[in-house]
């Protein structure tokens, strides 16, 4: 048997809405949890249930949005319609070319509730249904308070008390339909049906559904807060016969003045005046008059330099509309057109102008020297700034851009920026230079040292403004620092000795190098040197590296003491090739020999940072980024390592491959790209390297040749730390001499392979070879040698292809039978089959000595079969 209510849900289900029941406890709640049908239609045996004779719904309601086909319901309540709201809607939207649209929406499916109030449904064309959404609402009177708001504004007087005049119901929402009877409303009163039904929707196009919405919201009355940005009112006090400008524009200008040429009048009613687009496309856009305390202007569309539904005056439409937003540029325009006339203004006392200052922080100035102690050829890239700034601050916006106008033109000496943001830099207690990112209170200590920032504020002495000296604001700083870029110099490094640019010539000049982006910091205070280098004065520089630096250190071969002249060179060089340097290992053979010592050296010369050796790559990775971040010394060492350690690490083998490491922030969630530009060393007693380290390594090995070696004695310069801090920088002068005479030479290099390293390591090459240094690279069969798992795969290959041959593949497990050379896992034992695969396939390709693992795939036993390869010259695979 059918009811009502089973025939209302057969009608709108035919239509392709989603229906819900309603409970009969006058609070217009479903009678069944209902978010499953957000996003799936009831059924018709849920029908059934719901709404048939024995079913316990009082009202039925349709659920809007996708579920019903993209349906959405226009909902004016009965004050809209007693107080002529909907009539008002409906004239505007005629007025503007859209009457049509309306009387299709107004003669579908309309119901009337029991308050009074109309809901008219429509199919938005092209557009998905958006959520519910209050379209218009005022200020309810207070013969309307219900006694909880009443007591509400008693508690808390000034609370705002709002009634609804337009809504939708959308993606989410539901409304109830007819019949739905008395039990379901407060009010004891049912839904009536006004006109057509749920199969009468119209299907309106998405714009003009959005242009329908738009009036809607035209119709809102709520008070708006106003913005400076929009409305601006000059803090300020008018003083006794001088006008502002704006406020004279604001009393003699008319809306059509301001508005021509992005809107034109449509129509007027009442106070209320619509525009549309100049071009008269499309519908109503904005309405000015509407707000009975202040005309302003609300635009409800995005095609314009001006914001969506916020309240503009006519001086901040006029600068929005000319100028951006430029209130003082638009009030400078206003005056030259004669609007408003000039306060009086009393300005801020002179603050004393500090000396001229060269780049790099207040802690980094450096003392002049004698006459006879500068570097030749050379000059400090000086930013000089003749007068200290000042700057307004009075508008947080006004100084966020002249701030950023300093930093454009230079008037902020000290201050550089890197991929994190602004920075300076600053000495540690040791005197190593560091790099500072820049905090909120950083900059604003900066501000307050360099420049004179000022607000503007009423005189009542003089009946004008006063300029009052004010401190940055802590927000504008941490805005400022918020950017995604600055207009200052890049600081791509800190440089603790003179380097050679890219261009072939010598930074020698303290402070910040333009055409680099480097800032050099002498370690140790630099020595004179002649403009050119003669034959002689190369001489002396070899006598004082080659004959006393490193004479009576305990070099094994030849390769080692050029490994270590590489490092010592490295830093002046480093910026000469791009890319990264290959990791240096000091190891020796016993407690000692040497290695802090000779860790130490290229330390005091160009400054080190150490850092212990990590427990895991996840720890190194968080070190690593600090120290590249935070420490600007030319070495980081880690000292000490485990004696016998194998070095087996891919984020160390990574690190000493990347020019750029880039890595997340500890404790934050961005990331920061640091030049690599530093020479990584690590020192032990017996150290190897395994993997990938082994071809990315430079290897310094020591060898005292004695039981005691840290009691020996006899050396040619005494102590060596002794007599390094005592001539510093008469060494750091000798190596920059080696360098600048192979420059003079025509730099020469020779072809050396490296893999990542190649063009760096001729570079060194051809450095030695000018010097007459032997040994460079001469140490790669030895250190394959200190690879244990490079010598046990190639016993293993060895006896593979002397016992199975290179011609025959096998599977994994046949190679288990190779007891004496398998390799076996960490703790001893054999590995599986499957365990052994896996390494195969990691040594895929890979040569040991003259033999490599070739993979052969058997289609058949769906298994991969291995054999060994033998190198044969002049053949390629």
């Amino acid at each position: 048997m059918s009811t009502p209510l089973r025939e209302a849900a057969a009608a709108a289900a035919a239509a392709g809405l989603c229906v819900i029941p309603i409970r009969g406890n006058r609070k217009k709640a479903p009678l069944v949890p209902w978010t499953p049908y957000k996003v799936t239609a009831s059924t018709p045996e849920e029908h059934d249930e719901w709404f048939g004779p024995t079913g316990r719904a009082a009202g039925i309601a349709v659920v809007y949005g996708a579920v019903s086909g993209g349906v959405e319901m226009l909902e004016f309540e009965g004050r809209a319609v007693e107080d002529g709201t909907l009539d008002e809607v409906g004239t505007v939207l005629s007025d503007s070319g859209l009457g049509d649209v309306w009387d299709a929406i107004t003669t579908g499916w309309v119901t009337r509730s029991p308050s009074g109030g109309l809901h008219f449904r429509m199919r938005p064309e092209g557009e998905p249904v958006a959520g519910n959404t209050r379209l218009a609402a005022r200020l309810a009177r207070e013969d309307e308070w219900t006694p909880e708001e009443r007591q509400r504004v008693a508690e808390r007087p000034g609370t705002r008390i709002e009634r609804v005049l337009v809504e939708t119901r959308g993606e989410g929402g539901y409304g109830i339909i007819e019949p739905s009877d008395s039990r379901v409303h407060p009010s004891g009163g049912a839904w009536e049906l006004v006109a057509g039904g749920p199969s009468t929707i119209p299907t309106v196009p998405a714009d003009m559904a959005s242009a329908v919405r738009d009036v809607c919201r035209m119709m809102d009355t709520l008070p708006k807060r106003e913005t400076a940005r929009t409305a601006p009112r000059d803090p300020r006090p008018a003083i006794d016969g001088v006008l502002r400008p704006g406020d004279d524009y604001e009393a003699r200008a008319d809306w059509a003045d301001v508005l021509r040429g992005t809107f034109r009048p449509t129509t007027t009613r009442g106070r209320t005046t619509y525009w549309q687009w100049a071009d008269g496309v499309g519908g109503v856009k904005a309405t000015t008059g509407r707000d009975p305390q202040a005309d302003r202007l609300y635009v409800f569309a995005t095609g314009s330099e001006l914001l969506s539904e916020t309240p503009y005056s006519k001086f901040g439409a006029y600068a929005a509309l000319n100028f951006g937003g430029d209130h003082k540029a638009a009030a400078a325009e206003l005056r030259r057109q004669g609007y408003g006339s000039e306060p009086p203004r009393r300005r801020l006392a002179p603050v004393p102008v500090p000396a001229p200052r060269t780049d790099g922080s207040a802690a980094l100035d450096v003392a002049p020297g004698p006459e006879d102690d500068p570097w030749a050829g050379d000059t400090p890239d000086l930013r000089v700034v003749t007068e200290r700034p000042q700057l307004e601050i009075t508008n947080e916006a006004d100084a966020l851009d002249g701030v950023l106008k300093l930093m454009e033109e230079g008037k902020l000496p000290d201050l550089y920026k890197r991929s994190g943001g602004p920075c300076w830099i600053y000495e540690d207690d040791e005197g190593q230079p560091l790099v500072q990112q820049l905090g909120t209170d950083n900059l604003r200590a900066y501000m307050a040292d360099h420049v004179t920032t000022y607000a503007v504020r009423p005189d009542t002495a003089t009946g004008g403004v006063k300029e009052e000296r004010e401190l940055l604001q802590p927000k504008t700083c941490g805005t400022i620092l918020g950017r995604r870029d600055w207009p200052l110099p890049r600081l791509r490094g800190i440089i603790t000795a003179p380097v050679v640019r890219p261009s072939g010539t010598v930074i020698t000049a303290t402070g910040y190098d333009r055409e680099t982006g480097l800032y050099l910091h002498p370690r140790v205070p630099m020595r004179r040197l002649a403009p050119t280098v003669t034959d002689e004065s190369l001489a002396r520089a070899k006598d004082v590296v080659f004959e006393h630096l490193l004479v009576d250190l305990p070099f094994v071969a030849d390769s080692d003491r050029a490994h270590y002249l590489a490092l010592l060179v490295a830093p002046i060089i480093r910026h000469l090739v791009p890319g990264p340097t290959p990791l240096w290992i000091i190891t020796g053979t016993a407690a000692g020999s040497g290695k802090t010592l000779m860790k130490d050296v290229p330390g005091e010369l160009y400054g080190l940072t150490g850092m212990p050796w990590p427990e895991n790559d996840a720890e190194m990775r968080k070190a690593v980024t600090a120290k590249l971040i935070e420490s600007g010394a030319a070495v980081i060492a880690m000292d000490n390592l485990p004696s016998g350690h194998i070095v087996k690490s891919p984020l160390l083998s990574n690190l000493v491959t990347t020019g750029t490491w880039s890595d997340r922030l500890l404790g934050a969630s961005s990331t920061v790209s640091v030049p690599n530009d530093r020479c990584w060393v690590l020192t032990g007693n017996n150290i190897r390297t395994s993997g990938d380290n082994r071809r990315r390594t430079l290897f310094v090995r020591l060898d005292p040749g004695v039981p005691r070696p840290d009691q020996r004695g006899g050396f040619k310069v005494g102590d060596l730390r002794t007599w390094l801090r005592a001539n510093a920088s008469t060494v750091v002068a000798a190596l920059v001499t080696m360098v600048r005479s192979w420059l003079a030479a025509g730099a020469p290099r020779v072809d050396t392979r490296m893999g990542d390293y190649s063009a760096w390591a001729s570079t060194v090459a051809g450095i030695l070879q000018h010097l007459g240094v032997n040994g460079w690279l001469g140490d790669r069969d030895d250190i394959t040698a200190m690879d244990d798992e490079a010598m046990e795969w190639t016993a293993f290959l060895i006896e593979w292809a002397e016992k199975i041959g290179t011609t025959e593949a096998v599977p994994a497990k046949a190679l288990l039978a190779l007891k004496e050379t398998c390799p076996q896992l960490a703790n001893g034992d054999a590995p599986s089959a499957k365990q052994l695969g896996h390494w195969l396939k990691a040594k895929e390709g890979r040569y040991f000595e003259d033999l490599k693992i070739i993979r052969v795939p058997d289609s058949h036993r769906k298994i991969n079969l291995w054999r060994v390869e033998r190198h044969q010259p002049g053949r390629t695979s």
